[in-house]
């Protein structure tokens, strides 16, 4: 057997979780993927089962490495990405998770979050980059601690741990109880309102505020480093676990985006939009987050602003799960091109609000414009448009923050085989929209870590020589059209304001 060495990705999503395993030049050779259950338990609430998270994390492994033919010795490094903002709480002692986990899109941490700003919800701004909004980890580990019995308590005691899903899976795969290492790394702890982005520490007097014990926190590392070995129960005995970036952070580090002014959106459930302002903090006038981008051992850290919008790719499923219009995710761009337009019609996804530049928690979806002459071709492709639209929105948001526009983007996920959607993005933000051959660039984000981490790949020359271009789609829009659907598509956000109030309330419960 031939004893060429690869790296392992574990791709902890939304949706499913996967293992891909990449070789040297950066192409795929094997994957494993399993979805699980996405568990709604009220209106506005979205949650996970952590167990079986890491049940299907351990048969991905299994899948991966099966399907490629080699073992864990042919393994250099492993990296993790993961769904970020997603909160895990479970205790030190048995290993299980106290509550479900609750998930980034969901929404009841509402008036915890209001009561935390006391009107100012840029109170923590400053110190970590993003506003108060239920977007965040920090609210969602206050409502565990306030709502499940004997939480607190136990929290206090120091026996419960609190992580994102990269800590859960780590931990779990490098020991569990017996000294599973309790570790995040500096993307994933800019996402928690917890991390003061200066010191790159967690700040004591949020926590505080927010009840939270300092020991239920994991250490924060670098995202580029050899953190400890896989444990003798798991398939990856003795494989070096060596980086961890969020999702968003590792799909920007995977399109090589290492310049400052560079950027990439990635089409997933939601759409997510990072530009690289390099070592400087920039903080955002314009709606934005600033996050850390990446940090590669003990090098100083990168920053990005980021737009994030929640629904993009779940509104889709959305279509064809709850509605049945479609059979399947494709069947929506064959019904959009049977028509010209969108028929006048604009599907505003503010399922749980709306994220940047908005930051909306009142907005509820609405689909506008509706008339006798509208048919499920034009739904369809204003479901398509939806995404476009929200994600110029987030590049003009981009461009007023930054100092340079943006000259060209670079995309990735699932979406991005739309071409249809591709189109339109590039006629409406009137720049080229470029596609690479490895649009898995999450995975390989999280693999480019680890490998620089152990050797397998010696500098970020080597992604950059990696990436290589598949499509570009350049725009084809007059000026006038463009600034047109713009307008109309303000208009119909603006509709989606103000809905979530008592009554509403009342009747969903």
């Amino acid at each position: 057997m031939s004893q060429e060495k690869f790296i392992l990705s574990i791709d902890q999503g939304t949706t499913s979780s996967r293992a891909i395993i990449f070789n040297h030049a950066g192409e795929i050779v094997s994957v494993g993927q399993m979805e699980h259950e996405q568990i709604f338990p009220k209106s506005g609430w979205v949650e996970h089962d952590p167990v079986e998270i890491i049940k299907n994390v351990r048969e991905v492994i299994g899948t991966a490495l099966s399907r490629a033919d080699i073992n864990r010795h042919q393994i250099a490094a492993v990296g993790i990405t993961n769904q970020r903002e997603t909160a895990v709480v479970w205790d030190r002692t048995t290993g299980k998770p106290i509550y479900n986990a609750i998930v980034w899109q969901d929404t009841r941490t509402k008036k915890i979050v209001e009561e935390l700003g006391g009107g100012d919800p840029e109170k923590y701004k400053d110190i970590v980059g993003l506003p108060l909004a239920t977007y965040f980890s920090g609210p969602k580990v206050k409502w565990i601690l306030d709502n499940v019995d004997g939480a607190r308590e136990k929290a206090e005691a120091g026996d419960l741990m609190f992580g994102t899903t990269d800590t859960w899976v780590l931990w779990n795969l490098t020991g569990g109880t017996k000294d599973g290492l309790h570790i995040t790394d500096v993307t994933n702890a800019s996402r928690t309102m917890l991390m003061n982005l200066k010191t790159l520490n967690w700040e004591e007097s949020i926590c505080k505020d927010m009840g939270i014990p300092m020991s239920m926190l994991p250490e924060i590392r670098s995202s580029s480093e050899v953190y400890g070995e896989g444990s003798k129960n798991s398939l990856l005995i003795g494989a070096k676990f060596a980086g961890i970036l969020g999702d968003q952070q590792a799909a920007t580090f995977g399109q090589a985006c290492f310049e400052v002014g560079q950027a990439k959106n990635t089409y997933g459930t939601g759409n997510f939009l990072l530009m690289n302002t390099g070592e400087e903090i920039v903080h955002s006038e314009n709606g934005l987050l600033t996050t850390v981008l990446y940090q590669l051992g003990d090098n100083k850290p990168v920053y990005a602003l980021e737009g994030s919008v929640a629904v993009t790719g779940s509104l889709v499923q959305w279509v064809r799960d709850n509605l049945g219009l479609i059979k399947d995710a494709p069947e929506v761009e064959t019904l959009a091109k049977k028509v010209d337009n969108n028929g006048g019609v604009y599907v505003v996804p503010a399922f749980s609000g709306l994220f940047a530049p908005y930051w909306r928690d009142d907005a509820r979806g609405a689909i506008v414009g509706l008339t006798r002459f509208v048919t499920k071709n034009h739904i369809a492709r204003a479901v398509l448009e939806s995404t476009a639209f929200q994600s110029a929105e987030l590049v003009e948001a981009m461009n007023q923050d930054a100092d340079v526009p943006l000259k060209e983007l670079k995309v990735d996920g699932g979406m991005t085989v739309n071409e249809t959607l591709m189109q339109f993005q590039a006629d409406l933000l009137d720049v080229d929209v470029v596609r690479p051959k490895v649009v898995e660039t999450t995975a390989l984000g999280a693999a480019y870590a680890a490998g620089l981490a152990v050797g397998f790949w010696k500098s970020e020359q080597d992604v950059i020589d990696n990436w290589s271009e598949d499509t570009r789609w350049e725009p084809a829009m007059d000026e006038e059209t463009r600034e047109r659907s713009m307008r109309v598509w303000r208009k119909a956000v603006e509709r989606t304001f103000d809905w979530v109030d008592d009554d509403t309330d009342a009747l969903t419960e």
